[in-house]
């Protein structure tokens, strides 16, 4: 049994990828025996301990003006309580480095979002002694150097979504409505094959600009149905009962947690490679790579040739829930012991 404090960011609750994998795995690491001390909002539900940093998650709270504030007061309740724990488990990048350095505690951090960022360079060069995980290989592309401990591919309970056999009779598009996630190529390939497209998506206020001009006009085309942000179980029936998710990225997508849920259906995937698509997606088994609109609609006119139970198949042997507190788990007992991988150095220079 070891003591694991798992440190989660605290914008989000009902969209949020990172919290909803923070949850997964924290239920899990309980469900299997062990001491867990989850750090995030005060409207997690939780088997573990909660320390609560906040009342609410931060995205929808009416009254918060300032959310690194309570991020840097969570630092403090996690760092008061650091020889409580065998392992502490960041997941809010590299907010805390400065802290576990000096204090030199156990500890790991997963980093959930895009590493090509020219100032993170520098950054990750300064502590490149901080322990870290990367969710896909692709991901480690921009910071190669960095002190990877390994990839943990995200993971879901296995009864979260539910298989389908049907096939479907429109394509779903499910995720945020931003330039990178490819909303304007999804409609282009549904209107490209004639078939309805469904579009359950969040638009963050950073990009209601590119709504409004991009795409709020072209939502009213009669093959597109807009039905906003969702959660569950409504995803079981919007992702099960679609007969292809589409997935038209246009980024360095670090992971895409969509893609499995899609598989955790028993629903193929179309989607551009770029990023950890290739990684999570098996061409010809749980879905098509494609690499444009056009190729697309091919792909969407070949789907049957997808078997359904065949994509619920591959989600339960590398994307589930149990599977990645596993991984976690190996990696947490590599540290505690003291065996952390070795960070190759060249003239002062890390080399990976």
């Amino acid at each position: 049994m070891m003591r694991i404090a798992q440190v989660a960011p605290l914008y989000e609750k009902l969209y949020g990828g990172t919290e909803r994998i923070v949850s997964y795995l924290t239920e899990e690491l309980v469900r299997e025996g062990h001491e867990v001390t989850l750090f995030a909002s005060g409207d997690s539900m939780t088997q573990a301990r909660l320390v609560p940093v906040c009342p609410e998650s931060l995205r929808l709270a009416p009254n918060c003006i300032d959310q690194l504030a309570h991020h840097v007061l969570m630092l403090e309740y996690v760092f008061s309580e650091r020889r409580n724990f065998d392992i502490i488990h960041f997941h809010i990048d590299y907010l805390h480095f400065p802290l576990s350095r000096r204090e030199q505690i156990v500890n790991v951090t997963t980093l959930h979002g895009r590493l090509d960022i020219p100032e993170l360079a520098p950054l990750y060069q300064v502590f490149r002694d901080m322990p870290v995980v990367s969710i896909s290989d692709s991901q480690r592309d921009p910071l190669p150097w960095a002190n990877w401990q390994g990839t943990v591919y995200h993971g879901l309970p296995e009864n979260q979504l539910t298989f389908r056999p049907g096939r479907g009779e429109y394509l779903a598009f499910l995720g945020r409505i931003s330039p990178e996630k490819g909303l304007d190529e999804a409609i282009k390939i549904a209107q490209l094959v004639g078939m309805p497209l469904r579009v359950a998506a969040k638009i963050d206020r950073a990009d209601q600009e590119y709504f409004e001009t991009c795409i709020k006009s072209r939502l009213h085309d009669p093959l597109i149905e807009f039905t906003g942000e969702i959660g569950y179980p409504e995803k079981n029936d919007f992702l099960g009962d679609a007969a292809a998710l589409l997935f038209p990225i246009n980024w360095p997508e670090p992971f895409g947690l969509v893609m499995i849920e899609a598989m955790a259906c028993g629903t193929p995937v179309i989607a551009y490679p770029r990023g950890s698509v290739p990684e999570i997606v098996d061409d010809g088994i749980t879905g098509f790579l494609v690499h444009n609109a056009e190729e697309a609609a091919k792909a969407v006119e070949g789907i049957a040739a997808i078997e359904r139970r065949s994509c619920r198949r591959r989600f339960e042997e590398r994307f589930s829930a149990r599977r990645m507190s596993e991984d976690y788990l190996a990696l947490y007992e590599r540290l505690v012991n003291g065996q952390s991988e070795p960070i190759a150095v060249t003239d002062g220079v890390p080399v990976g």
